[in-house]
């Protein structure tokens, strides 16, 4: 694999760059702490958490489950209850704080501002209302309308996101649809507010290698329309490749590694990204051995000193002293690579990359 070979997703990336789109960022995380006291001990999902995106561009956030993806995201929208969760830093939004903000704020906010597609639709969707009474409420919850102007709005939505027959099917129920067209309807749901922000949280995991390239394409298609700044939460290497254009990857709560799609996929810095591309089946040419990462995460409850990917990582007896069990390193930007950044005490990661990780990836 070579930063050539990386395929950069063309409706996203090459759009926003033609068009010479505005680079403020409208989505700034700046040092965000979220913990949850429990009986045990504090959990520290995520810790100093900062990251900036501007409209028109998608930022992927990766990582093992627990590393802290959902839990930073679901704070952007202010879903956590503050009764069971501290959360410290900075979260704006087009401009405004989200830390803090009141909760009459906040119901004006989601929705109208940023918005979020869940997991699984099945589970997010209420069984005992149609798809059109759903979509409908999302938008009379922001526009004061009719509910015949409503209605025509879930019917407009439904169709733009590829529903056959939406005048019939806005009076289905979540049962009757698909898992593909549930996750559209979701989408619909999402975006009838045209917000600026959509949160993407492992969209197309439940859904079959067709269908969720279908679905990838919708939110690329969508994005490119709206002009909207997206989140996309995954596992999978692959989607990122298709509609990402920066990538974050994340470990035991912190940020490990962060850059462009073409850099980070190319040519990581960090050991735990190259062990998150060593565990890709190769899906043509001749098959090669993957190389998982051993162990397993830490818990949250009590992460390692140091690095935090220390006990895995196989390359920590190439650091000096014992800097990897006793100083946490920080997430230090690349000079020679504008917007590049990552968290690791190795001197010489790109040799090591090129010499080492290259010649086995699958």
């Amino acid at each position: 694999m070579s930063e050539q070979s990386i395929r950069v997703p063309q409706t996203v990336t090459r759009t926003a760059r033609q068009r010479g789109v505005n680079e403020e960022a409208y989505l700034q995380v700046t040092d965000l702490q979220v913990q949850f006291p429990t009986a045990d001990g504090m959990v520290r999902a995520v810790q100093g958490l900062s990251y900036s995106l501007p409209l028109h561009r998608t930022l992927a956030i990766v990582g093992e489950s627990g590393s802290g993806k959902s839990v930073s995201s679901m704070a952007v929208l202010g879903l956590h209850d503050t009764k069971t969760a501290r959360i410290s830093g900075s979260i704006k939004v087009g401009g405004q704080e989200i830390v803090g903000m009141g909760e009459k704020e906040m119901q004006n906010y989601r929705g109208r501002d940023a918005a979020m597609i869940f997991q699984d639709p099945q589970s997010s969707l209420h069984p005992y209302f149609t798809i059109g009474d759903q979509v409908m409420e999302s938008y009379r919850a922001h526009n004061n309308v009719s509910r015949r102007a409503a209605k025509a709005r879930a019917i407009e939505m439904l169709d733009r996101v590829g529903i056959p027959n939406p005048k019939r099917r806005v009076d289905n129920y979540p049962h009757e649809f698909s898992g593909g067209m549930r996750q559209r309807a979701m989408i619909a749901m999402a975006l009838v507010n045209d917000p600026k922000l959509l949160i993407a949280d492992e969209p197309t995991t439940a859904l079959d290698v067709t269908v969720q390239a279908q679905i990838l394409d919708l939110i690329a298609d969508l994005q490119r329309d709206f002009g909207s700044a997206v989140v996309f939460i995954t596992h999978d290497l692959g989607v990122v490749a298709e509609i990402a254009d920066d990538i974050l990857v994340m470990y035991a709560g912190n940020a490990v590694e962060y850059g462009p799609v073409e850099k980070i996929l190319g040519k990581p810095l960090m050991p735990y990204t190259w062990g998150l591309l060593e565990s890709i089946p190769a899906l043509s040419g001749t098959p090669a051995p993957l190389h998982p990462i051993p162990g397993t995460p830490p818990s949250l409850l009590a992460v390692p000193s140091g690095c935090a990917f220390h006990p895995r990582c196989e390359f920590k007896p190439r650091v000096p002293g014992d800097l990897c069990t006793t100083l946490k390193p920080e997430l230090i930007p690349r000079t020679a690579d504008q917007g590049r950044a990552s968290r690791c005490h190795l001197r010489d990661p790109d040799r090591i990359f090129d010499t080492e990780i290259l010649p086995r990836l699958p």
